[in-house]
């Protein structure tokens, strides 16, 4: 029989007897060796003993009691467990404690008991190796106790105080052999932590509904008037105060210096070789006796195409050769040197002087030496090619410049923002031998901001000049639509135009009807309000739709006048509500 069937498991002094069952069922083994720690008290009890037993039968293995203690016999016998003193003890069955019986009871693998005894020399090994014949089934049922308050009273006399050697009486009725069944404490431990949990989260979400949730938006309708705003304002950098009588407002400037480069590769191309050189004799032709004039160094002769320098002065002899007509003159010869290198200046014969039709040139000494070096070179649209790839991201700077403005305390006005002149930097000149070319880009961007308090000042003083400042009040100053029109702009301020509509209508206090307002019904909060006879109507929206009243949190509420219908004249000072 291979090794699998059989299997020695050590017990711990500590283990319980579920826990010993459990190895017992996951061992793979149909003889299972349980070697006993000395005093194992899990093994002191008939009860433990037979759950053993019946753990052993259910799973059709042989459980084998590895100890030498002489007080775990008498059980074992009782509940028809073998026991061996070693590993390669014979195991047996020891005699029940109501009477001695010479026949040694053997288990097959089956769990049955064998006809025929084991050999007293075999091992707890050679055990599973043998096939026993199943034993005939009994007429009952083993009774199965899990505790010793389960035993009558009656019958807890014949046992011992603990119940260790109790015997169930003749002819008790045996209940059914049922698998053992442990409760999941892990699993009820775990769905108790879940319930904790979810009532934890519904309480936080009721708090945080009440709490944070409800919102009142009350709406007021009045007899208001639009009020057209329309002045110029300047500003400055180098205001300390805001001065209402030529609308100078101080200003903070916010700038940002942002660098972009972009490359091309040259497409311009130039010759690095050397130049061509040699000597040329020239020949004035002359209709008169009068001299020709001197061919001075510097002056350009041409050849195939290519022009040619002359390294000094020519002069012509006053002598010359009459041709039938006309006369020759011949200077003596001239040095030249090609104007650009390359080979292609080799070998020039015939000359023609740029200027001067009456002279000729010859060849004197070979035109030689010229060679080519091709090298790349800058060219102007090699430069414009890498500004076109410039990329700039002028929202990034402009965000940064508002958020700048803004953590300072300053109200931003977009209009000014603007980007200043680039400054142009290459890397290398056109000519220039290279095989890219950089072109760098520095620009510096500005913006402006003012104090909100400031404009609201120069808003209030236009509107108040146009309405009846006794009977009305503004109600909101436009400053959220407000237009800024740039006239003119430079490094310390501004002029600007500006433009937009303000309200005018009752003296409403947002902040007074806030808090009046806090924890009052809608109809109650409808009616106070609307005893104003300037109000014409009141709507309260409260949410979610649980709230009933309005929220004590005056941030929870807002105050909503309603638009006009009508617009107030400019320069009308005497407008009714």
């Amino acid at each position: 029989m291979p090794s699998s069937d059989k299997d020695t498991i050590y017990i711990d002094i500590d283990d319980e007897i579920t826990g010993i069952i459990d190895k017992l069922q996951g061992s793979k083994g149909k003889v299972v060796a349980l070697v006993l720690p000395k005093r194992a008290t899990v093994f002191q009890s008939i009860v433990n003993m037979k759950l053993l037993k019946r753990a052993a039968d259910a799973g059709k293995k042989n459980a084998v009691l590895i100890t030498s203690e002489a007080g775990l016999l008498p059980l074992a016998g009782m509940a028809g467990v073998h026991v061996a003193k070693t590993l390669n003890s014979k195991p047996e069955i020891p005699l029940a404690p109501g009477g001695m019986d010479d026949a040694v009871e053997s288990i097959g693998e089956d769990g049955q008991e064998l006809d025929t005894p084991p050999d007293p020399k075999q091992t707890v090994g050679a055990l599973a190796d043998k096939e026993a014949a199943p034993k005939p089934p009994t007429d009952g049922v083993e009774t199965l106790m899990l505790d010793a308050d389960d035993i009558p009273p009656e019958d807890l006399k014949k046992a011992g105080a603990d119940g260790k050697s109790f015997e169930p009486p003749a002819g008790a009725k045996k209940p059914k052999n049922k698998k053992l069944k442990v409760p999941n404490f892990e699993r009820f431990r775990l769905l108790l932590i879940l319930g904790a949990a979810l009532l934890i989260l519904l309480i936080i979400g009721f708090i945080f509904a009440n709490a944070t949730l409800p919102k009142a938006t009350i709406t007021i309708k009045t007899n208001a008037t639009n009020v057209d705003a329309n002045f110029n304002m300047i500003l400055s950098t180098g205001a300390t105060s805001l001065d209402p009588s030529s609308n100078t407002i101080p200003a903070k400037l916010a700038q940002q210096q942002k660098t972009y480069t972009a490359n091309e590769v040259t497409t311009g191309q130039k010759n690095n070789g050397n130049k061509a050189s040699g000597s040329v004799i020239l020949t004035a032709t002359e209709s008169s006796l009068q001299p020709p004039q001197d061919v001075p160094a510097g002056t350009g002769l041409s050849a195939n195409g290519l022009t040619y320098i002359t390294q000094n002065d020519t002069k012509f002899p006053h002598n010359g050769n009459n041709n039938g007509g006309s006369i020759s003159y011949t200077a003596d010869p001239t040095q030249v040197v090609a104007q650009t290198a390359g080979a292609s200046s080799n070998g020039a014969s015939t000359f023609t002087v740029a200027g001067r039709s009456d002279v000729t040139g010859q060849v004197s000494q070979a035109i030689a030496g010229g060679t080519d070096s091709i090298v790349q070179t800058v060219n102007q649209n090699d430069i414009n090619n890498a500004k076109a790839k410039i990329t700039v991201n002028s929202n990034s700077v402009q965000q940064y410049l508002q958020n700048q403005l803004q953590q300072s305390g300053y109200y931003v006005i977009t209009s000014t923002y603007q980007p200043g002149t680039p400054a142009v930097t290459t890397s290398a000149n056109v000519g220039d031998a290279a095989n890219t070319v950089t072109v760098t880009e520095t620009v510096t961007y500005t913006e402006f901001g003012v104090h909100q308090s400031d404009l609201n000042t120069l808003i209030d003083n236009n509107v108040n000049g146009q309405i009846n400042t006794t009977k009305q009040s503004i109600l909101t100053t436009g400053l959220d639509k407000a237009v800024f029109n740039v006239n003119s702009s430079t490094s310390t301020g501004a002029q600007i135009a500006f433009t937009t509509v303000a309200v005018a209508g009752p003296q409403l206090n947002v902040a007074s009807i806030k808090q009046e307002a806090e924890g009052q019904k809608t109809g109650a909060l409808q009616t106070q309000l609307q005893n104003n006879p300037d109000v014409t109507g009141v709507t309260v929206k409260l949410s979610p739709f649980w709230i009933s009243t309005v929220p004590s949190n005056m941030s929870r509420i807002t105050v909503n006048i309603a638009k006009p219908t009508t617009t107030a004249k400019a320069g009308s000072n005497a407008s009714s509500p």
